[in-house]
């Protein structure tokens, strides 16, 4: 029988609602997304049946409000990325309209470094994407400047349930199947291998497959567990022979931003209301994601992304779309991962990572 995560007596379902019980409980603790930018420090995480308030900072300011026409402003995202769908949300539910833009979406479905470049280069005024992805380049001097954390969780470490691996330690030399050798996926689950002890270069093996086909790896037995992203692992969940080892929400990842709000260096220095509104309401439509994730999958869907409604809704509630960090809470969850990132040589040594998180993040909600 499959274990469908959207079947509440599946194994996989009864995995999902612990994890969402740990960040409400954690909630009180976290910081409030936008409460950051005025001095706060607490995650917006309303309980069940609490009215959708996305806070004072994704409203419009009375300054930028137009009653004019729409500016027009290009946002980069991946169209087959489930945790992406503030980006459509917000477009369908007028909320992009409502702080005075006309979003084009321009799509990059495949390396999120080519998305990257195209905001450095200006053939996109800003884009969302992953932090473990852009922090490389990002150190290298792209353009670009990140503005807001978007929402936590959407790749997990899968294993075949006969490999005998149960948690990350038990991953020494055995060969995990990965889309690239720069992918998000193999950066964070490289950073779990280290902490463990295991040399993540030495001490397991990467096999680089075309993305759609990491699941067909592990069957064939060429890789025994496979490191990816939502949508694609949430769906090879649901097939019985494999089973969940970890995510990027686990342990101390529970309220750690995944990706990332960035616009060009050139919009912040030449309009900064543009990129202050635009941030705002990416923002909103995350919350909205969080309030509403049938509506949300409902948008992702129409954009080409794949799955049932169903399916899709449930992917969103795995993840964490109610905490979207800015601030020195982000800065500080940018430096972490800049440690974290020279521990497996992704970032060099020499790197003062406080100083790069300050950097490379611009505060336009102050």
């Amino acid at each position: 029988m499959i274990d469908d995560p959207s079947d509440p007596g599946s194994e996989a379902f009864s995995r999902m609602p612990s994890r969402r019980l740990v960040l409400r409980a954690g909630a009180a603790a976290m910081a409030a997304p936008f409460g950051l930018g005025m001095g706060a420090s607490q995650a917006w995480a309303p309980g069940p049946g609490a009215p959708f308030d996305p806070g004072p900072l994704c409203r419009p300011a009375a300054a930028e409000a137009s009653s004019g026409p729409l500016r027009p402003v290009k946002l980069a995202w991946n169209a087959t990325a489930i945790c992406t769908a503030a980006a459509p949300l917000a477009k369908e539910q007028g909320i992009f309209a409502k702080h005075g833009l006309d979003v084009e979406f321009v799509n990059f479905g495949g390396a999120t470094e080519a998305l990257l470049e195209a905001i450095a280069t200006g053939k996109a005024d800003a884009g969302i994407g992953m932090a473990l992805r852009w922090l490389k380049p990002l150190e290298q001097g792209f353009d670009v400047k990140i503005t807001a954390g978007l929402h936590g969780g959407c790749l997990r470490l899968l294993a075949d349930r006969s490999s005998g691996i149960t948690d990350i330690a038990s991953l020494k030399g055995k060969t995990i199947a990965i889309s690239d050798q720069a992918s998000p996926a193999k950066n964070f689950f490289s950073l779990q291998l280290a902490k463990v002890g295991i040399d993540p270069d030495s001490g397991v093996a990467w096999r680089q497959y075309p993305a759609d086909l990491l699941n067909l790896a592990v069957q064939k037995g060429e890789a025994q567990a496979l490191a990816d992203g939502d949508p694609r692992t949430w769906i090879w969940l649901k097939d019985p022979r494999f089973t969940e080892i970890a995510t990027n929400l686990s342990a101390e990842y529970a309220d750690r931003t995944c990706c990332v709000v960035a616009v060009r260096g050139s919009l912040l220095r030449n309009d900064r209301a543009v990129a202050a509104s635009l941030t705002r309401a990416i923002l909103e439509g995350g919350h909205a994601v969080h309030g509403n994730p049938e509506a949300a999958a409902k948008a992702f869907a129409g954009y080409g992304g794949k799955g049932s409604i169903e399916d899709l809704a449930t992917m969103l509630r795995s993840q964490q779309h109610g905490d979207s960090p800015v601030g020195g809470r982000l800065k500080q969850q940018l430096a972490l991962y800049g440690d974290e990132l020279k521990l497996v040589n992704v970032l060099k040594r020499s790197t003062d990572t406080a100083t790069f998180a300050e950097r490379i993040y611009a505060d336009v909600l102050s």
